[in-house]
């Protein structure tokens, strides 16, 4: 087999990106204002189905000025996935707040909607639903046990550009939605994040928030605590751009999802990513888990890939086992769907930039090596 180089992740940028970008800079705006920052806002918000879309530096930024903009702080809970990536916790953490974890559904990854009510206590203030590897969470029993407690829900749809759950697209059923344009994800600004809402007051107060709570009438005078999370017009005329080519983006994943289900489906020991009735999975990260019937374990197999070329990522560790969680609130509960998967996961290249030769070479090298 001819050794080839296979990136985890390589993304795309169009033309229509660059050329904005190359206008941003041409004309001067560089920085944190500049016509690019409205538009790219506003054409989110149409994309997504809202009144609403603030930018700022990052999806753990939008998460942090959206739970901040619901009013959450020191002596609040916020009930989140124990299986995620750890910004959605620290975000909850930089609040004052403390997190609750709720163990995975075992076929989708996603938080087990029907453990969250026996977690729910006086302190309870939210619940942040995590659209994990781009397949939305189960949201109308969310929305349900979060009506009738009278909890807030932040949607962390970093991975789920696009995503469906029944007709609704994924950040905008929730109270907010928070995304991520790391250079990885389906609409990438570099680094850079969005808030999504209908409501007006967290609207406004997360452009305050991220512009350092000056005073609208009143610049450099400050009555509570702001951020520097602004994203900059270069980084919107890019987000603008790319937007622009986003169905073709999904539909590059939901080629990537076809071939690699075509490829991998008779391997034994390989378990691939599942989507329910209720959604549209885009497929952020092709997802399978090593089982005890493949002939290598997750990390072996990584290896065997990683000696032909193939770069891979093991999936999310559980929140509540990490060091600093343990340091800080000593969580004794197990959370035994989170720390399976977490031990036997991991995601292929799936990137926007990968090609056919390059999938037809990860499949060959995972054939070879369940054969070994």
């Amino acid at each position: 087999m001819i050794n080839m180089q296979v990136p985890v992740n390589a993304p795309v940028v169009t033309p229509a990106a660059k050329k904005y970008v190359a206008d941003a800079m041409e004309t001067g705006w560089v920085s944190s204002a500049g016509p690019y920052i409205g538009k790219f806002e506003k054409a989110f918000a149409d994309y997504i189905g809202v009144r609403h879309a603030v930018s700022v530096t990052s999806g753990t930024a939008a998460l942090h000025t959206a739970l901040l903009g619901l009013g959450i702080g020191r002596g609040d809970e916020v009930i989140v996935p124990d299986f995620t990536m750890i910004a959605s916790v620290f975000a909850v953490i930089y609040t004052g707040a403390t997190p609750v974890f709720v163990d995975a559904e075992a076929d989708t990854y996603n938080m087990d909607v029907s453990l969250i009510e026996k977690k729910i206590t006086k302190k309870t203030r939210a619940i942040m639903p995590v659209h994990i590897y781009g397949h939305s969470v189960d949201m109308d029993p969310l929305l349900a046990i979060a009506k009738q407690h009278d909890l807030k829900i932040i949607e962390d749809a970093a991975e789920a550009h696009g995503a469906l759950y029944k007709s609704a697209k994924c950040g905008s059923i929730g109270d907010v939605g928070c995304f991520s344009f790391y250079g990885n994800k389906i609409i990438t600004t570099g680094e850079g994040g969005m808030i999504v809402t209908n409501d007006d007051r967290i609207a406004q107060k997360a452009r305050a928030l991220k512009d350092l709570a000056h005073l609208p009438d009143r610049r450099f005078w400050h009555e509570e605590i702001g951020y520097n999370y602004r994203m900059t017009n270069l980084q919107a005329a890019c987000g603008l751009g790319q937007l622009e080519s986003i169905e073709e983006f999904l539909a590059h994943k939901r080629w990537m999802t076809a071939e690699y289900r075509k490829r991998l489906e008779k391997i034994k020991g390989l378990r691939l990513p599942i989507t329910k009735d209720y959604a549209k999975n885009v497929y952020w990260m092709y997802s399978v888990l090593v089982t005890d019937d493949f002939p290598l374990s997750r990390d072996g197999l990584r290896a065997a890939l990683k000696n032909q070329g193939v770069d891979t990522r093991d999936f999310f560790h559980s929140s509540a086992r990490q060091p600093v969680i343990q340091k800080l609130y000593g969580v004794k509960e197990r959370f035994p769907v989170s720390e399976h998967i977490a031990e036997h996961g991991l995601y292929l290249p799936s990137g926007l930039a990968l090609t056919q030769e390059q999938l037809d070479y990860v499949c060959d090298a995972i054939l070879s090596a369940s054969r070994s």
